[in-house]
Formats: structure tokens, C-alpha cells, sequence
């Protein structure tokens, strides 16, 4: 009974759940061949290679995005590479719809209606992904390729998954998982790649596009870092927490309800991470230029603490406001008011001096809801893709110019000038930490507005006239301080993040209105949702 349980627990979090309605849309395609190869690494973690052959139908949708879910959180969107027919994609974001995941924005290499086109997608590190408990000494992964809506993807596939095995192992020391979702119950092929990696191959040439197949192998756990394995009892935990919950309001069949379950849980994790509107996505022309730093963070669904600790820097180094307590976080608005602040440089002045700690979190939800639909006002006409790739240019060469510097003072000076654009960077704490590795920073003149800890001191005994010694920390606490402060400002201010940002969303990107369930998931749209104990699942939609 035990293993019963757990079982429809698991399954209870790896149902499908409808998402987003396809309105205007009409997908329609098929998936003749995929290839996917996934390389288990000798620190743990995962790399992972798509090959999707898609064949358009006449008369539908131009395929223009495909949005690829990931095992888990662990991995940089920046390091994700895609091409369409060979030619290299330069829109490949954090996904809106399926998290964790990817989208791959195709744009003008998008596959037209009654064409074939070839999506080739690198991830190139995943971790989290391998997990221990299925054998003593042995650690496992498991892995579901991409499906798609049984909706828009129709058809036959020939579909071969290789999973490559850590380096080291030998041909009798690994073992091979039965297969998932209806997969013929033939043993995979054996053999060794190009690199002298033992390879388990799984093919079967009348899969389709719709179905979650599930792959699994294990190996001895000596050839990875202990650290890297995951233990399967906090996903099972979940999962049987999940299940009970579902039984507890069982007033309908079981099924409905947990397709319920998955359809609201996939929905509040996209609610935390897409405030902005995926009406902001439909593409107009040219650049929209002009945005300050902080408009382009959300433009490109920078995490909202960030966001808030970008706007407390542009007060401070205005003069707006100063920070007069670290921990908790106070800030002082300053006496008068510098005629060049933004309205939502006001908004956040005004809200970070309410004293009850409800009306400030009001006030920040409030700026932020405005923010966002300003935003997107500013947006129309304008194509989503070439401004997000120009501001990224933007900070690109905001973090070349300071690693260029030539010495400590020059290089902290630009730092300080241009610390927005730098935070727009998804790794802007990594960064700073490589780029400050050695060597002082010289903290610029309103940083003792920002940490009460490190004042400037004014004009050294000898000095030029008007001069000042500037405060110098070692690079390493430096860029410490920089990581601690936007988690400690942002809490301050505003409670749980996650919550803060949940709630923003809930007024700028509202989830769709439910459908009631009979008995068996359908309706429009496309999404799916992964969740089981140590496995790492992976799926797609074929557009918006």
C-alpha cells in the first residue's frame, strides 16, 4: 500500500496541465525525427542536446517559439545555444510558460507553414540531476525528453535517446532502468562513443511528439562528487504532501483532481517568475530605446529584488534618500527633493518611508504594478526581441568596459557609474566576484549613503584642495556586500520576495480562468509540468 501510494503521488505532480489558451494561434506540426543525447558528467551534472526535426502542416501557424522545460533550476539561461536549420538563434530566454525552462524566441528564422526545419538546443550543464537510493553505491538519473501537446503535435516519431555514461565506468558496472509511458520493452544498444564512454541507446521508430517517455540509468557513485547527489526523499515528500491534499477534497474522481493540483501548481511557480504580460511578446519593429536601467530589468523579467535594490542605488547616488540602518534596512528620505527623480524614483522614496510595514509593502506592490504597465505601454509597436537584445548589448559592454580598466580606482569608478545596467546581468553576483577577485575597490562618495559602515572621510592632511580618501574594501567582501545587500534590501522592504513577486503578478500577468475537468485533461493550450524524486524530466511547447 505503502508503494502504491508513493507511486500515485509521484505520478500526482508529473500530470500535464493546461496553461496558457492558444487564441489566434493554430499550431499544427509533427516531429518525424528527434535525437536527444544526454551526457551524465563527471561533477554531477547533466548535459543535454536536442536534435527536433519539425514538419509544419499547411495552413498552420508559423512555429515561432519553442519552449524546452528543464530537469531543474540549476543551469545558466546564458550559456544556452539553439540553431534552426544551422543558423545560430539570438533569443533564448528564461521560459514564461514553462518553468524551469528555456524559450527559444525563432523570430525570422521561425519554420513557416508547410516546411520542415531542423531545432538543434545545447544546455550545457544542468545539476541536480543525479540522485542515490535505488542501489547501495550507485548513483541514478532519469530523464524524459521533450513532449509536446497531443493538441499541435500530431504524427509518428522516430525518436533515439542516448544517455552517456561518466567517463571511467565500465561496461559491467552500470545498469539500464525499464522505460516509461508505453515504451516497447526492448533493451537498449549498447556500445561506446567517440570519447570512450560507455552509451546506453534507446530508439523505437513509432514514438510520437505527445507522450512522456521516461529514461533511466545508474552507475557506481565513486565516478561523481557525493555532493551531487540528490536524495529522493525531500521530491517524494512533496509529492505524497501533494496527493494528500488531493485526497482530502476528494469530492470528485481522483484524476481531475490531481490534474487540478498540477495545473496550480505549474501556475503559481509561472506567476513568481512572469510579472510581465505575454501580450507584451507579440512583435512589433525596430528598437525601443530610451528605457532607464530599471525599465529595461523588467523588460527582460529581472527577479523583482533586484529591481527594488536598482531603484535604492539610483536614489542614493541621487541624493534622494540615504540609508541609515543596514539591519533592518531604514531609509531617510532627504530634505529636499532633487528635481531630476523618476516618478517611480518617488514612488519608491515616498513607500520606503511608511513607517507600517503592510502600507509599505502596499506601496512597493503599487510601484511595481505601474512599473510593469509602463513598461509594456512603452513597448508597443516595438519589436520585444531586438530590445531585450539591445539592452543586454547594453550591459555586455558596461561589464567590458570595467574589466578593461586599467587600474583598481578606474575600474571601481565605472563600476559604481554603471552598477544598473552590470545588475541587469541574471549572474551580476558571480560576475562581480570574478571581476573583483584581487585587488581593492575603491567605494565611490555617496556609498556612505547606501552603508552607514563605510563613510568618506574629506580632504587628508595634505591633500589637494577639495579632494577626499576614498574607502577601499578587498574585492572578495566586496562583491560579498553587493550579493548580501539586494537579498537584505529587498527582504527588508518588502517581506518574502516570492510572495511580493506572486502578488505583483497576480494583477500584471493573472493566471487563465480554470476549466472544470470530467474525468480527463483537455482544452486549449500548451504546457506541461515535471515533478517525481530524483528525476530529471524535460518538456516543450511548440509555440504561443
Amino acid at each position: 500500500m505503502r508503494n502504491l501510494l508513493l507511486v500515485l503521488a509521484v505520478a500526482s505532480l508529473a500530470l500535464s496541465a493546461i496553461v496558457v489558451p492558444a487564441a489566434a494561434q493554430a499550431y499544427s506540426f509533427q516531429v518525424p525525427e528527434e535525437t536527444v543525447d544526454v551526457f551524465l558528467e563527471p561533477d554531477g551534472s547533466m548535459r543535454i542536446v536536442y536534435h527536433i526535426l519539425f514538419a509544419n502542416d499547411p495552413g498552420a501557424s508559423p512555429i515561432d517559439f519553442v519552449d524546452v522545460g528543464l530537469p531543474t533550476e540549476d543551469y545558466d539561461v546564458g550559456s544556452v545555444r539553439g540553431l534552426v536549420n544551422g543558423r545560430p538563434l539570438t533569443s533564448i530566454e528564461t521560459s514564461p510558460y514553462v518553468s524551469p525552462g528555456v524559450a527559444l524566441g525563432l523570430g525570422g528564422l521561425a519554420i513557416p507553414p508547410g516546411s520542415q526545419g531542423e531545432v538543434i538546443v545545447e544546455i550545457p550543464r544542468v545539476g541536480e540531476v543525479l540522485y542515490s537510493g535505488d542501489e547501495a553505491g550507485y548513483a541514478s538519473a532519469k530523464f524524459s525528453p521533450s513532449w509536446f501537446d497531443s493538441q499541435f503535435a500530431h504524427g509518428v516519431t522516430d525518436l533515439t535517446v542516448t544517455f552517456h555514461l561518466p567517463p571511467g565506468v565500465q561496461t559491467e558496472e552500470p545498469r539500464w532502468h525499464i522505460p516509461t509511458g508505453g515504451w516497447p520493452s526492448t533493451d537498449p544498444a549498447v556500445g561506446v562513443d567517440e570519447d570512450g564512454r560507455i552509451i546506453y541507446q534507446w530508439r523505437n521508430t513509432s514514438a510520437n511528439a505527445y507522450t512522456q517517455y521516461t529514461f533511466g540509468a545508474s552507475f557506481p557513485s565513486s565516478f561523481v562528487p557525493s555532493e551531487s547527489l540528490q536524495s529522493p526523499l525531500s521530491g517524494m515528500v512533496a509529492s505524497v504532501i501533494a496527493f494528500v491534499a488531493a485526497l482530502s477534497s476528494c469530492s470528485t474522481p481522483v484524476i481531475p483532481v490531481l490534474l487540478f493540483i498540477a495545473f496550480f501548481t505549474l501556475v503559481r511557480r509561472r506567476s513568481r517568475l512572469a510579472y510581465l504580460p505575454p501580450r507584451i511578446a507579440v512583435e512589433g519593429h525596430g528598437i525601443k530605446r530610451g528605457l532607464t536601467a530599471v525599465e529595461a530589468a523588467v523588460l527582460l523579467q529581472t527577479g523583482l529584488d533586484k529591481v527594488l535594490t536598482m531603484i535604492l542605488f539610483s536614489v542614493v547616488r541621487k541624493g534622494a534618500a540615504r540609508v541609515v540602518q543596514e539591519e533592518p534596512l531604514e531609509i531617510e528620505p532627504a530634505s529636499a527633493e532633487p528635481p531630476e527623480l523618476r516618478a517611480y524614483e518617488k514612488a519608491f522614496v515616498a513607500a520606503a518611508a511608511l513607517a507600517d510595514a503592510r502600507a509599505r509593502q502596499r506601496a512597493f506592490s503599487d510601484l511595481m504594478i505601474d512599473m510593469v504597465r509602463s513598461v509594456q505601454t512603452k513597448m508597443k509597436g516595438f519589436s520585444l526581441r531586438e530590445t531585450r537584445e539591445y539592452y543586454q548589448a547594453i550591459m555586455r559592454k558596461a561589464w567590458a568596459q570595467v574589466e578593461e580598466a586599467g587600474t583598481p580606482e578606474v575600474k571601481s569608478a565605472r563600476y559604481a557609474d554603471d552598477v544598473e545596467w552590470l545588475m541587469l546581468d541574471r549572474d551580476f553576483d558571480g560576475h562581480t566576484r570574478r571581476t573583483f577577485v584581487s585587488g581593492p575597490v575603491f567605494l565611490p562618495t555617496w556609498w556612505g549613503n547606501y552603508s552607514p559602515a563605510h563613510s568618506v572621510s574629506v580632504a587628508r592632511a595634505g591633500a589637494p584642495s577639495g579632494s577626499v580618501s576614498l574607502p577601499h574594501l578587498p574585492g572578495a567582501d566586496f562583491a560579498a556586500s553587493i550579493a548580501r545587500s539586494i537579498q537584505n534590501s529587498a527582504g527588508s522592504l518588502v517581506g518574502n520576495v516570492a510572495n511580493f513577486t506572486q502578488n505583483v503578478a497576480k494583477t500584471t500577468n493573472p493566471p487563465p480562468v480554470t476549466r472544470s475537468y470530467s474525468g480527463s485533461s483537455g482544452g486549449s493550450g500548451c504546457a506541461c509540468a515535471c515533478a517525481c524524486a530524483g528525476c530529471a524530466c524535460a518538456c516543450a511547447g511548440g509555440g504561443r
